[in-house]
């Protein structure tokens, strides 16, 4: 069995190297099993050092043009030789417990796709609150974030990967197409819970409290007008580090 670790990064000099540091370490609850893997770097049209850090740190570097996290990580998908694929944002530091889950769901050959629960990394009541409420509702509703995901790569294929008309809410989509065809195939998709990712919350650092009411209001009105623009999904694009 081959794992590929697919990572879309957009000017992620600043986090990416510990992210690879974190998958690098993580990657032997695949190879334990003797298993492979590979780290496949996806510089989303970066201005800064992102593509020569990858390099630098032995990942696969593929470029994507068009500014979008759904057609990064269908680009890295493109070049995958392994029958999963494991996307993981260049902001998050997933452990070594996180990926022998990955791997023992995958051996059970119940299972289509699957996402994780996650744990930001800074302190404060309302992240935490907000961690608690997201975690809920993930595990409820079997909704992967866009952070981590993995997907058989047949399946992933069969599907289209991320759909390449939005640019925020892409892995929600992704997971209702996937329902349908688990459902077909017998298997199912699973939050797995056992060893939170670890992930960044900077937007609530970059970003006022005004700043993000004022996306979400937006969202919650028109979320389809939303998701369907870059500009309105400017918290991700923006450029902002």
């Amino acid at each position: 069995m081959k794992i590929s670790v697919i990572i879309p990064a957009y000017n992620e000099e600043k986090l990416l190297p510990a992210t690879l540091d974190a998958v690098a370490r993580a990657q032997a609850g695949f190879h334990r099993g003797g298993w492979t893997s590979e780290v496949i770097v996806c510089d989303n049209n970066s201005t800064d050092r992102t593509a020569e850090i990858a390099r630098q740190m032995g990942a696969k570097v593929v470029f994507e043009p068009v500014n979008q996290i759904g057609r990064a990580r269908n680009r890295g998908a493109s070049i995958a030789e392994g029958e999963w694929l494991q996307f993981v944002d260049a902001d998050s530091l997933p452990s070594v417990e996180l990926f022998e889950a990955v791997a023992q769901a995958i051996a059970s050959g119940k299972v289509l796709a699957g996402g994780s629960t996650v744990r930001l990394d800074a302190p404060g009541a309302s992240l935490r609150i907000l961690e608690f409420f997201w975690n809920l509702t993930s595990r409820m509703g079997r909704l992967m974030a866009g952070s981590f995901i993995f997907v058989e790569a047949a399946a992933f294929r069969e599907m289209g990967g991320f759909s390449p008309t939005l640019f925020a809410g892409e892995e929600l989509e992704l997971t209702m197409r996937l329902r349908t065809l688990a459902r077909r195939s017998g298997r199912k998709i699973v939050i797995l819970n056992a060893a939170p990712l670890c992930t960044s919350a900077r937007k609530m650092k970059l970003y006022s409290k005004s700043e993000m009411f004022r996306f979400l209001f937006r969202a919650i009105l028109r979320p389809k007008a939303t998701q369907t623009s870059r500009e309105a999904c400017w918290v991700w694009y923006d450029g902002r580090r």
